[in-house]
């Protein structure tokens, strides 16, 4: 299926506007798994070429995918990685979990970004970072859809190289999400240590029910972004 290829246009635009010499391009991969990390890349490009075939990760077959994040590795100026764990998402919910594993990637870069341009329609991020939201900006913006890429071949692998141990959930072909496989390997051995264990789907395993954790805060309400991104978990 033919697509349009990524821009520099928000990048440009955001240069202009308020100065920024430093952009970073922030994706996230995991979000709707049921095991695992949530994993977050971000990815300085300036405002050079992409290569070619660059774009939002899930339009790429897997070995066009692994080919490419090789490629964008050595392309972009910089990258970096946060994972937020299954035990960090059970205990803050998905919205800080994504947060928190943004801030490690963006921190990690060499040079902390002026601003940077967050995939989606909701800033999970805030201050101090200055963010602008692009809705389907891993297939619009060129460092979007590179930390797109990176961001899902590196979860893959962490995935494949889980299921190792865990042969019977196939996460090296689901990487934690829900899939027939997966699913069975739940209901007959119940969740491993890389289940996320505040999520529903516990819900519809008697057996297993009794390990669902229930997050709570210290002042018995949900923070206000929670639950703002749309997801019924």
């Amino acid at each position: 299926m033919p697509y349009e290829p990524p821009t520099h246009t928000v990048e440009r635009s955001l240069r202009a506007t308020t100065g920024a010499k430093v952009v970073a391009g922030v994706d996230e991969v995991g979000r709707g798994a049921w095991a695992g990390p949530v994993t977050v890349c971000a990815a300085v490009t300036g405002l050079r070429r992409p290569p070619e075939g660059l774009t939002d990760s899930k339009l790429l077959g897997v070995k066009k995918r692994t080919a490419l994040a090789g490629t964008l590795a050595e392309w972009v100026t910089s990258h970096a990685l946060g994972h937020a764990s299954p035990e960090e998402i059970d205990q803050l919910g998905m919205t800080a979990a994504l947060r928190l594993a943004a801030c490690r990637a963006l921190e990690a870069l060499p040079v902390r970004p002026d601003a940077v341009i967050l995939d989606g329609k909701h800033d999970y991020l805030g201050a101090p970072w200055q963010v602008r939201t692009v809705i389907k900006g891993d297939q619009s913006c060129v460092a979007v859809a590179a930390a797109s890429v990176i961001a899902k071949v590196q979860r893959d692998k962490m995935m494949a190289e889980l299921g190792v141990y865990h042969a019977d959930f196939g996460f090296a072909a689901n990487a934690g999400y829900p899939s027939p496989v997966h699913r069975a390997a739940l209901e007959m051995r119940g969740p491993t240590p890389h289940h996320r264990l505040s999520w529903a789907y516990l819900d519809a395993l008697p057996q297993w029910r009794h390990l669902k954790k229930v997050r709570s805060w210290a002042d018995g309400s949900v923070p206000k972004i929670e639950g703002q991104l749309g997801f019924d978990f």
